[in-house]
């Protein structure tokens, strides 16, 4: 399957709304305007599109979205579960199906209003928990652990205490994220870098790993994109965006956030499976990466990213960030657009969206001659390439 989505499948449109904190409009409303904007970007029709992927999460159904849209046959619809594990999973069910032959042009979508409406990083109760997650959550509460930072945060620790990595160290990410986010026009936080006195002074979330601006942002906002063939994508009016591998992973040991059961959760297995099984398929490097969008719903989950991926060695990221590698001009540009701490969190999919733009050349902080971009949530990820 593998070889068949990455010979035939391409990303041929994108689109999103304006990202906010109160966007005054329905999540369905949300979805259908990041939609309408990606089938205008890729010069498509409702009428061209007979497949549909989201997140088991969004609340928008396919059918309410079919009838806004006007679509009149949708032949395949799919769900990836969780949250931002699901990032680049739902790339890889639209790309699967198109090279099965069980759809022509796939529309991926993920709206919510996450600020103004339910706030994912609020304290949940066991009752609350959703059914897609995990049951292990119902363990973890009665011991104070019921909000994804403290989850995170306490794997996040033993990395801090195996390679004796600081939160100040933690911050350079925050602050390259949010000078990359300070140029995009697009990004919540456009025009407001910060420094790293900045983040050393915000408050803490959870004492001694995250700050404020370690954390992600909360948004309300809509994205989408369009698969298809490359053959079908020649005629369309932007340049396609190759979908070279992709992956997922979910490993014995292994949880959707916490991450605790592993022999060593010094690091993170999934990202390490997801990099070997995507280096398998493509035949590529990390040396061959001109740009990566690394999911950042806190700012550690970059130095595993980096590692595990083998930009750097273990316990090196906090060198690699501080030698400016990650940042424009350096040796792999991370979140180019600003990531989810400084442009949007969409659970991600604000990414891959970033990642066609660099592709195409039109991005606000253009990487130059890129030909290769990796996208990964740790759970699931993708290689994207020029046409």
């Amino acid at each position: 399957m593998a070889s068949g989505v990455s010979d035939r499948t391409v990303i041929a449109g994108i689109g999103q709304t304006e990202f906010s904190k109160n966007s005054g409009r329905s999540e369905l409303q949300l979805a259908a305007e990041a939609s309408l904007a990606a089938l205008d970007d890729a010069g498509l029709t409702a009428a061209d599109i007979d497949g549909m992927v989201t997140y088991t999460l969004d609340s928008t159904g396919e059918f309410e979205l079919v009838r806004n849209l006007g679509i009149k046959d949708l032949r395949y619809y799919s769900r990836a579960p969780y949250g931002g594990a699901a990032t680049c999973a739902v790339v890889l069910h639209a790309a699967a199906a198109v090279a099965a032959g069980a759809a022509n042009v796939v529309l991926i979508y993920r709206a919510f209003n996450e600020r103004s409406g339910r706030r994912f990083g609020l304290p949940q109760a066991p009752g609350q928990v959703s059914s897609s997650g995990s049951l292990w959550w119902r363990w973890y509460m009665p011991f104070g652990l019921d909000t994804p930072a403290k989850w995170a945060a306490l794997h996040f620790q033993r990395y801090m205490h195996v390679y004796g990595v600081t939160n100040e160290d933690f911050g350079r990410y925050s602050v390259v994220c949010r000078k990359h986010a300070a140029n995009n026009p697009g990004a919540y936080f456009y025009q407001r870098p910060i420094t790293l006195e900045d983040h050393q002074n915000s408050r803490w979330i959870v004492e001694p790993v995250l700050r404020l601006l370690d954390c992600c942002q909360e948004s309300d906002g809509g994205v989408a994109l369009l698969i298809t063939s490359r053959e079908r994508a020649r005629d369309l009016r932007r340049p396609p965006a190759r979908i070279v591998a992709a992956a997922q992973s979910a490993l014995l040991g292994g949880d959707i956030v916490s991450d605790y059961y592993h022999e060593d959760i010094a690091g993170m297995a999934e990202i390490g499976d997801i990099g070997a099984q995507l280096w398998s398929q493509s035949g590529l490097r990390p040396r061959d990466i001109q740009a990566a969008m690394l999911y950042d719903h806190f700012s550690p989950i970059i130095f595993m990213h980096l590692e595990e991926f083998g930009f750097c060695g273990r316990g090196e990221a906090r060198d690699f960030i501080k030698q400016g590698n990650i940042e424009l001009g350096g040796s792999v540009p991370v979140n180019t657009h600003g990531g989810l701490l400084g442009e949007a969190y969409i659970h991600g999919v604000n990414h891959i969206n970033e990642a066609v733009r660099q592709l195409r050349g039109v991005a606000i902080n253009q990487v130059a001659d890129v030909q290769h971009v990796l996208v990964s949530a740790g759970m699931s990820g993708i290689i994207l390439g020029s046409s």
